[in-house]
């Protein structure tokens, strides 16, 4: 490492006032009660447990973050699998449950190379396998006695599962599947953990039996050998290069060559086989498949409020302190202004912190939601079998029973994500230059949470299965056979009153706000479904509004979500009557920010009128943000990120900015190590190193 400044330099210290100060004022100008409102979003246990599991992070010295945004990949990835290994040890060490490891995972924030095995790996090993396969690969996986992960996406194939091209091809002569790759766009692409990790794959390939193909199934497949950690004959694998960000995770690649694997190894719980008569025997309940993909997408709701909350954080704490010019209408000599006083600031930062907290408001609505469901999925595990047909519109009939939960899901899965990889990056561009070094602690993060835009369903394709079932609901409506659930309620309050037309008083009622956006998505369901029906048109003409429909319905569940949790006895009972007065201000910004910006459709719909629009942005959210200001500091304060955690010199809670990042800079950087030949005649690249030869 660089040698220390001399002492000149350790003898300065930052212009007044000082960071540590402003954000001091900061916090003592609010009163909202930091620790209860943290008990509120978190619970007291799971900071306890937080706290607990950081204590023990922070004395390892392999996490050590201090050269985090200094290595190269290939350095990163090696010190990402050596904490992935001291992790597990801790494990064992120290009794952790599989929820102990998840907290640590994300106080250590970045992938590492099991995380494919820990995640999608096992848990399709114990969703999809059999008692004799849960016994044969997923205990001993769990022992990391094998290292796997999940091998679906191709690289001529993502979204499209059914496209795959990868095949499973039944030997009915050994009673063995050949696992093949016919096209180089079949190479398995994108896999987590592949790369150099795993020796076991979960893979999907298109199962051939008499040459007719019965669609994509999962199979277990060893690619390495479990002592040399070689591939094996006829297995091409290797990692795909660097990336955006995600780097260390060894995303790899995988190609196969007529590889035979036994009968036991297709994972069979929904789906096999029968070796005797070499037929297929299809799935009893393929609706308990579909909860786990609605469970992953819950998941990334519920975390992509957390997601944004450490960028919103940075920023306000950093915008707190951060002081550039005068403010025009100051009294002369008043100083520099915080950039956190300017109104183009508070209008790219305080939305995204109302939508922090109702996202993750709507992510704990949307897991509710989904336990409740599971014990009916599994109620209903002998639902109607009969056949998905090729329009789009039409869904398995065995899943009926969650279509509502499904679509929710993906809908929420693509505007949560989206809300905050997005909002991520204006929080970036609101800490100024700053904001562009990895210290920062927003780009490093940004760039890893970008592909969650992506996976898990594109988010732009996901709205096409949300447009789907509204198309769905609102047939079933207006042919009097609605079902029980909040959408057909949305679409049957439309069809009552829409001769009569809206009269919402979104200035005045925060639940005619509520009742506003389900207007809007009622109303642009049955436009749609008259384009579809009515005149006919094409699928693919129809996708831009499919894209609006879904999210507006998406809107309109975050903010019912948030309203309901304004609005509850939990909220009212645990904090006081000023801080709970804020969240309703928080819910009334996000939810008049986001009319805002769609009024176009809130307008054309009939929910609201051109006046009210006009109020709207020109007082509603203004007054908004002059309520909201003061207590900015103390509301990313109440989401107790750590600074450990968050690994930024612009988000520190003591606000001691400028000296953290100058330390940072001055004696973490290797580069500071390294002495230039700086002309041009000298072969040399450093002073003092002899030239590495060119064979």
């Amino acid at each position: 490492m660089p040698n220390p400044p001399p002492a000149w330099v350790q003898a300065l210290s930052p212009a007044e006032p000082q960071g540590t100060t402003l954000l001091e004022q900061e916090r003592a100008r609010s009163k909202v009660n930091v620790d209860k409102l943290g008990e509120l979003l978190h619970t007291k246990e799971a900071l306890d447990q937080r706290d607990r599991i950081l204590a023990v992070l922070m004395s390892e010295k392999v996490f050590d973050k201090s050269q985090n945004h200094t290595l190269g990949r290939t350095e990163k990835i090696q010190v990402a699998l050596a904490r992935g290994k001291r992790l597990q040890q801790l494990k064992k060490v120290h009794n952790w449950t599989d929820e102990d490891v998840y907290v640590a995972d994300q106080l250590i924030g970045e992938p590492n190379p099991y995380g494919l095995h820990a995640s999608m790996f096992l848990v399709t090993l114990r969703e999809q396998g059999t008692p004799e396969q849960q016994k044969l690969f997923y205990e001993r996986a769990l022992k990391y006695e094998i290292i796997g992960c999940y091998a679906q996406t191709e690289l001529g194939h993502g979204s499209n599962v059914r496209g795959l091209e990868t095949t499973a091809t039944w030997d009915p002569q050994d009673k063995t599947f050949i696992i093949h790759s016919p096209t180089l766009t079949a190479s398995k692409w994108w896999i987590g953990s592949l790369g150099r990790t795993a020796n076991h794959a979960v893979v999907m390939a298109q199962l051939l039996i008499a040459g007719k193909n019965y669609g994509p199934h999962p199979f277990v497949v060893q690619i390495r050998d479990g002592e040399t950690h070689q591939p094996l004959e006829n297995v091409y694998v290797g990692d795909i290069g660097p990336k955006f960000g995600y780097n260390t995770m060894d995303n790899g690649f995988l190609l196969f060559n007529h590889v035979k694997i036994p009968h036991v190894n297709m994972l069979a719980r929904f789906a096999q086989v029968d070796q005797a008569t070499n037929k297929y025997l299809r799935p009893a309940s393929p609706s308990l498949v579909y909860g786990t993909m609605t469970w992953v997408r819950a998941n990334i709701v519920l975390q992509a409020g957390g997601v944004l909350a450490r960028g919103v954080t940075i920023a306000t704490r950093y915008c707190a302190i951060r002081r550039q010019f005068q403010d025009r209408d100051a009294e002369p000599g008043a100083g520099e202004n915080p950039v956190l006083n300017y109104k183009m600031v508070q209008i790219r930062l305080l939305p995204l912190l109302a939508a922090m907290y109702a996202l993750h408001f709507t992510g704990r609505g949307m897991m509710r939601l989904y336990q409740e469901n599971q014990e009916r999925m599994k109620a209903a595990s002998g639902a109607d079998q009969e056949k998905r047909g090729a329009g789009p519109e039409q869904l398995r009939a065995g899943s009926d029973l969650l279509a509502d939960l499904h679509a929710t899901s993906c809908g929420l899965k693509a505007l949560a994500s989206t809300t905050a990889g997005e909002g991520l990056e204006v929080c970036r561009r609101a800490c100024g230059g700053h904001g562009y070094s990895n210290y920062s602690g927003i780009g490093p993060w940004y760039s890893d949470y970008l592909p969650t835009l992506t996976w898990e369903g594109d988010n732009y394709m996901l709205t096409q299965q949300v447009a789907r079932y509204l198309l769905k609901s609102a047939r079933a409506v207006l042919a009097g056979k609605g079902a029980q659930n909040d959408t057909s309620r949305i679409l049957q309050a439309y069809l009552a009153r829409r001769d009569k037309g809206a009269s919402f008083d979104i200035l005045e009622n925060d639940g005619d706000i509520v009742d506003a956006f389900a207007w809007r998505t009622a109303h642009l369901t049955f436009e749609v479904l008259k384009y579809r029906d009515v005149e006919k048109r094409s699928w693919n003409s129809l996708l831009v509004n499919f894209w609006r429909l879904s999210t507006a319905h998406s809107q309109y569940m975050v903010v019912k979500n948030f309203y309901e949790a304004v609005t509850s006895p939990e909220l009212t009972s645990t904090l006081d009557g000023e801080t709970a007065g804020l969240l309703r201000k928080l819910f009334r910004l996000y939810a008049l920010h986001t009319l805002e910006r769609e009024a176009s459709e809130f307008f054309s719909s009939s929910a609201v009128t051109v006046r009210q629009i006009g109020l709207t942005q020109a007082s509603a959210v203004m007054k908004l943000l002059d309520e909201i200001r003061p207590h900015a500091v103390r509301l990313v304060d109440a989401w107790k990120i750590p600074d450990w955690q968050m690994d930024s010199s612009l988000g520190r809670y003591d606000g001691d900015v400028y000296p953290d990042l100058f330390r940072r800079a001055s004696q973490e950087n290797p580069v500071n190590d390294l002495v230039f030949d700086p002309y041009p005649w000298n072969d040399n690249v450093l002073k003092n190193t002899p030239l590495k030869s060119k064979l």
